[in-house]
């Protein structure tokens, strides 16, 4: 059996442990000059050995080497993470509609947004918790409304959605513009020099 040098052993460890993708034996050479390609495969199985009934062992994928966790663990350390996912400004003014008018139908969101809703926008709503159906309005085609949830008024720390900022706080926030969205135009008699006229 071969020997192997403990030396060598750890700056195999330190080199697959550092690598950003699995190792061939090829690829490990240039690091080992002083070895034959037998001698670092050895080196490999010995470095195996030790990491045998551990928490991470060291794997051969058909000579491609790395680090992973041992699988019987894989289960136990299976865990969920809660990403955050920015809302698109679709969703953001649909949400915003919908707190402030509701209940409403679709129509009545399109209405006020002027564009038609995307399929998925209310499904974001939906599956943040933000947003549920109401009831169905008693007209022609009993359409459904759409309401806020409780979810909705502890994510934004409101207890009730009469908390909500009125136009008064939001202007003062410097969140809506203080002008009025229209402008009256001047009167057709100023639009033109009176050099211009015909």
């Amino acid at each position: 059996m071969m020997t192997v040098d403990p030396e060598d052993i750890r700056v195999m460890e330190a080199l697959v442990f550092a690598a950003e993708k699995p190792l061939q034996v090829s690829d490990m050479m240039k690091w080992f000059p002083h070895l034959r390609e037998e001698a670092v495969l050895a080196t490999l199985k010995s470095l195996r050995q030790d990491y045998e009934g551990r928490g991470v062992i060291l794997h051969d994928n058909g000579g491609f080497w790395s680090f992973k966790t041992a699988p019987e663990l894989g289960e136990r350390l299976n865990m969920e993470v809660e990403v955050e996912r920015k809302l698109s400004r679709a969703a953001m003014e649909t949400l915003a509609i919908i707190a402030y008018h509701q209940p409403l139908t679709r129509a009545e969101i399109e209405n006020i947004r002027g564009v038609a809703t995307g399929r998925g926008t209310l499904d974001i709503l939906i599956e943040s918790g933000w947003v549920k159906p109401g009831r169905r309005r008693e007209s022609p085609g009993r359409p459904l409304t759409w309401v806020t949830t409780s979810g909705f008024l502890s994510h934004f720390g409101l207890e009730t959605i009469t908390d909500m900022p009125g136009l008064d706080d939001l202007k003062s926030a410097g969140l809506l513009d203080r002008r009025p969205a229209v402008q009256t135009l001047p009167s057709s008699g100023e639009l033109f020099d009176e050099g211009d006229e015909d």
